[in-house]
């Protein structure tokens, strides 16, 4: 019994070995039943082509992330200049600065509110 199993594990290592060269060197394709084992070729190239489509699909959507990444971050960064020189232009004494350079003089006095009375007679 024991020498039955050693003879069917030797057949079966044997023919694992020799479908596995067959694979390798193509001879399941020449082979009769190659018309049976088609559609689970072409269902294999078909996953292959999905699985090499959608890494190329990653790629690119990686890189794109990297791009926006790259594009928010001067963006931000240009935004805080432009914020700080806002801040800096809009001082009481760069406006002062501005004026004077454009021939006009600063007020001493405050600004006065000017009151009308209504005439009840017109």
């Amino acid at each position: 019994m024991i020498l039955r199993k050693a003879k069917n594990m030797n057949k079966n290592k044997g023919s694992f070995t020799r479908s596995f060269i067959g694979l390798l060197n193509g001879n399941f394709l020449t082979r009769e039943n190659a018309v049976h084992r088609m559609p689970y070729v072409l269902f294999i190239t078909l996953l292959i082509i999905i699985y090499i489509g959608n890494n190329h699909y990653a790629e690119k959507t990686v890189r794109e992330t990297d791009k926006i990444t790259k594009d928010l971050k001067e963006l931000r960064a240009e935004y805080i200049t432009t914020k700080f020189e806002l801040m800096f232009k809009s001082r009481q004494s760069e406006i002062a600065k501005v004026v004077i350079d454009g021939g006009l003089k600063e007020p001493i006095r405050p600004p006065v509110k000017i009151a009308l009375k209504k005439n009840n007679g017109n």
